[in-house]
């Protein structure tokens, strides 16, 4: 497979969850771990970007986080990928496209947390990633109101699965997304580099 990518069997249900991984954390194992069961994937892939066009500063050496990612995400169905650096794509709908050209056999659902859902419409190109793939967004407890209320979810509110087909929602044809609910996790990315337990040098 180009660009590293595991092989991938016709029909395959693939979840695809993106981000800097700055750094990789329980939360994000967990968000996985429910995405798989709550969307009935095959797969899982972390997509490792090189950086964040939304956050003004980079994050830690992409080769630490691809590390510290493999090191803590260790389970079979999952696959920890620097696709976009490899590719050389800078936002989600550019890789989405080129993952889409290179694994057109493969079922690809988009995978997020409630908190991106709610600025999900300052992504470039958001309309188009709607369009492209179904989209899986996981909630905690404290994410859900202003989740609900997002641009996105308004402007989309026809194409929301009703709970109850959460684990159909690779099987449907874009745009549709699912929205579940999940047990928290009360930590993030950036509470860990606050506390000086993971620096960007």
């Amino acid at each position: 497979m180009p660009y590293g990518l595991p092989y991938v069997a016709r029909g395959q249900t693939i979840g695809l969850l993106g981000g800097s991984f700055d750094p990789p954390h329980a939360g994000h194992v967990h968000l996985t771990r429910e995405a798989m069961k709550r969307f009935g994937l095959d797969r899982v892939w972390w997509l490792v970007s090189p950086g964040n066009p939304l956050k003004a500063r980079g994050p830690a050496a992409l080769a630490r986080r691809m590390a510290a990612a493999r090191a803590i995400m260790d389970h079979p169905r999952v696959h920890v990928s620097d696709f976009e650096a490899q590719a050389g794509t800078r936002y989600t709908a550019e890789t989405l496209a080129l993952l889409q050209k290179s694994c057109p056999q493969a079922r690809f659902v988009w995978l997020m947390g409630a908190d991106n859902l709610a600025q999900f419409h300052r992504w470039r190109d958001w309309e188009e990633i709607m369009a492209r793939v179904p989209v899986g967004v996981l909630a905690r407890p404290g994410d859900r109101l202003e989740a609900r209320h997002a641009k996105a979810a308004q402007v989309f509110h026809k194409a929301r699965l009703h709970p109850a087909q959460n684990r159909l929602l690779s099987r449907k044809a874009a745009p549709v997304w699912g929205f579940a609910n999940m047990p928290m996790r009360a930590i993030s990315s950036t509470e860990i580099r606050k506390n000086g337990a993971w620096t960007t040098s």
